[in-house]
């Protein structure tokens, strides 16, 4: 199922706020799907005092760079294949960089 304009648009909406973006293999050509989901250790999310090193003030569930599990656009409902969930700490460019070896290089299919 290929996605729709409509969907890269939901997808990409606000995506300073959620975190979500897509990131093309220059390698391979494949592109891939990231949200970062929140954790469940909650943060205080705000300004630091410089003075007194504390944070104050606070954005609420704005401006966090992920979403709750609940709100992922991610699903093969919606066209995704292989869909991995990893552990906190782990990088989402590591795990691209594997999947992504286990395709062809564009080169194999240009004869070069």
């Amino acid at each position: 199922m290929a996605m729709s304009a409509e969907f890269y648009q939901k997808f990409l909406k606000d995506s300073d706020h959620t975190g979500r973006h897509f990131v093309v293999s220059m390698r391979t050509g494949k592109k891939y799907g990231i949200e970062p989901i929140d954790g469940k250790e909650k943060r205080k999310w705000g300004d630091v005092n410089p003075a007194s090193g504390k944070v104050e003030g606070s954005y609420g569930s704005k401006y966090k760079g992920s979403i709750k599990a609940t709100e992922s656009l991610i699903s093969e409902d919606n066209g995704f294949k292989n869909i991995i969930e990893l552990e906190p700490g782990m990088s989402p460019a590591a795990q691209i960089e594997l999947m992504d070896a286990e395709y062809p290089s564009l080169e194999s299919y240009c004869g070069a």
